[in-house]
């Protein structure tokens, strides 16, 4: 479990962030095309009015998008800003399928007696745990037998940050790589974040979760961070993507990149 700090700093640098995150979101094409593929590998696994829990829910851009398709969302998010921004859309948008809950993602036992077809986390914010099982041992109590969990999460092998290499800057190459996690640096706050493997996550799901399916986000394009690298090689860029659509679903690429998306399915043991 993070320390009382860490999970201070965290919500300060979310809230921080919150005000400019959707503008940011919207300009950025990796990001967009990221998202969008997210929702393109989860939709198959979803029912007509599926309930789904979402963990670090942010400023509520998938929330959002889940309700207008019908689904009903409890999002919930550890940052002060972040669920100001979810509220707001929910009044905005007169959202009837949405609640949120002001509630970080180690605190799963308070939902204790509800239970969801789907549990949702989006773009690392499992990152900022360090064992898994802080959150999978509570989700044979949420999940109803047959439901789903999709997690897009940070692995350790990013073959586009190995490039930091070429610069000199080995370190950051290989942050991924370290025991106890990294620092991260957002909005002037440190806190420090973890990596986990398919198979770590796989191993904390424990034997009533079935791998569904997994791919690959940033394989071999920039991350998010380096949008302009679109703009300044864009041959490159072109041949890349080519290339990355191939290898997302095919092993082992699937389990590398700047995230991937995983999906398991909840089968009750007899």
């Amino acid at each position: 479990m993070q320390p009382p700090e860490a999970n201070t700093s965290i919500n300060r640098a979310f809230s921080a962030q919150s005000s400019h995150y959707d503008a940011e979101d919207l300009a950025n094409p990796i990001l967009q095309n990221w998202r969008h593929r997210v929702y393109d590998h989860v939709q198959p696994f979803l029912l007509p009015s599926t309930s789904i829990l979402e963990l670090n829910a942010g400023t509520g851009i998938d929330a959002l998008h889940f309700a207008l398709l019908g689904h009903h969302v409890l999002a919930t998010d550890l940052s002060d800003g972040m669920v100001e921004k979810i509220k707001q859309k929910i009044a905005t948008n007169r959202l009837t399928h949405v609640n949120v809950r002001q509630m970080s993602f180690d605190q799963l036992e308070t939902l204790r007696g509800q239970h969801f077809d789907h549990i949702f986390s989006n773009f690392g914010g499992l990152n900022c745990i360090p064992e898994l099982n802080q959150i999978t041992n509570h989700l044979t109590d949420l999940l109803k037998p047959g439901g789903f969990i999709t997690w897009v999460v940070m692995p350790p092998f990013c073959p586009w940050e190995l490039l930091w290499v070429i610069k000199g800057h080995a370190r950051k190459a290989f942050r991924r790589w370290k025991k106890n996690g990294a620092m991260a640096h957002v909005e002037g706050e440190y806190f420090r974040t973890y990596y986990h493997s398919l198979s770590s996550i796989v191993k904390s799901l424990g034997p009533a979760f079935q791998l569904a399916k997994v791919e690959s986000l940033g394989l071999l394009t920039p991350p998010p961070a380096s949008a302009s690298f679109i703009d300044r090689f864009p041959s490159t860029f072109s041949i890349l993507q080519s290339l990355e659509r191939k290898l997302t679903r095919t092993f082992p690429f699937s389990r590398w990149g700047d995230h991937i998306i995983v999906t398991c399915q909840y089968k009750p043991l007899p």
